[in-house]
């Protein structure tokens, strides 16, 4: 099977000759030893989009400026009832975002107007010449962006503590903005059906102490349903990327349509093992990054986690090992090996489980 055909069989729920390995494409620099491991199986997980978002009445314009040698961006964002603006500080392979585009009560009609001013417009012969160009070592993920209540955390409006201190003080304004932003990611759930793009994620990085169960319950789970409920229509998978701390949510996360569940990281990183994930969720494929506090031990003590943490899993019917964090830039190569050799071994050490 290719890298390709394996993610895919444990994505349906079931397993291959052994659990695949996946990588973002940002986390596989390309060189050798990202080549070598490619030849052995690992597949890339090449995020991009079936649908680019318009403005056509919003002028976005960016200045590039520096302080010492640090590089900042400003990108305002001109509407005809107003102006905000942001200030991201690129580092690397992400960025700082020292200002959101709120910054006072004001600013509530501006967000409304950049929220109903977006259009949609579907890429799919894009997606489908990228899928053909890099190949079967990469699976190809779509996506539909942030849930709706999370697009005023995550997604560049808010800052998360701006957020929590609106949902007390001005939560009427926070709901219109809300209800604003689930109209439109209902035009976008079925273009991401009707696309060449196999599964998509809706969302993630769902903090649950800030959250909360109840809000989770109420302006988080219906929206995965809804979207879930067109995706199988089409014979399409969805899923989304828990990585936090996931037991408060666990039962909610449970009852929801989502068919896998992407990046989630296993304890003592977070407060669920795969044991307790897989009771949990005993009807969803676990799409798990490996434990990332593991990367810094031995090569030995990486592969056995690795080979444990299938182990818990019970079998090895829809599990996918993936790395959708950062590694320390001196062991990515060297325990990325090291995780390919756990899962290797334990495919030879239960050979029952892989028939």
């Amino acid at each position: 099977m290719t890298p390709r055909e394996r993610v895919m069989q444990a994505l349906r729920g079931g397993h291959a000759d052994v659990v695949p390995f996946t990588m973002y494409e940002s986390k596989a620099p390309q060189c050798v030893a990202e080549r070598e491991m490619r030849n052995r199986g690992m597949c890339i997980v090449f995020r991009t989009n079936v649908f680019k978002t318009v403005r056509p009445n919003v002028k976005v314009t960016q200045d590039v400026y520096y302080e010492g040698e640090r590089k900042f961006v400003r990108t305002r964002y001109e509407t005809p009832v107003g102006v905000v603006s942001t200030v991201d500080e690129p580092v690397g392979f992400t960025s700082w975002h020292h200002e959101r585009m709120f910054k006072t009560p004001d600013d509530y009609k501006v967000l409304l107007f950049l929220i109903q001013d977006e259009n949609y417009v579907p890429t799919y012969d894009s997606f489908a010449q990228k899928e053909r160009q890099l190949g079967d070592d990469f699976v190809l993920r779509a996506g539909f962006g942030l849930e709706p209540m999370q697009q005023f955390i995550s997604g560049g409006y808010l800052s998360m503590q701006d957020w929590c201190m609106q949902w007390m003080e001005n939560r009427d304004e926070v709901l219109k903005l809300y209800e604003a932003q689930v109209q439109q990611r209902r035009k976008i759930y079925p273009i991401v059906a009707q696309s060449p793009a196999s599964h998509a994620n809706y969302g993630g990085n769902v903090v649950p102490t800030v959250i909360g169960l109840r809000n989770f319950q109420e302006y988080y789970v219906p929206h995965y349903n809804e979207a879930a409920e067109v995706m199988h229509r089409h014979g399409k998978l969805i899923g989304c990327h828990f990585d936090a701390d996931c037991k408060l949510l666990s039962k909610a996360i449970a009852e929801t349509d989502l068919d896998y569940i992407e990046a989630f990281t296993p304890a003592p990183d977070t407060d669920m093992s795969v044991a307790d994930a897989r009771a949990a969720w005993p009807d969803k494929v676990l799409w798990l990054n490996y434990t990332s506090s593991a990367h810094l031990k031995s090569d030995e003590e990486v592969a056995e986690i690795a080979a444990d943490l299938v182990n818990q899993a019970g079998s090895p019917d829809g599990v996918i090992m993936g790395i959708t964090e950062d590694i320390p830039e001196h062991r990515w190569q060297d325990s990325c090996r090291a995780i390919m050799d756990g899962l290797d071994r334990h495919a030879r050490e239960h050979p029952a489980l892989y028939r």
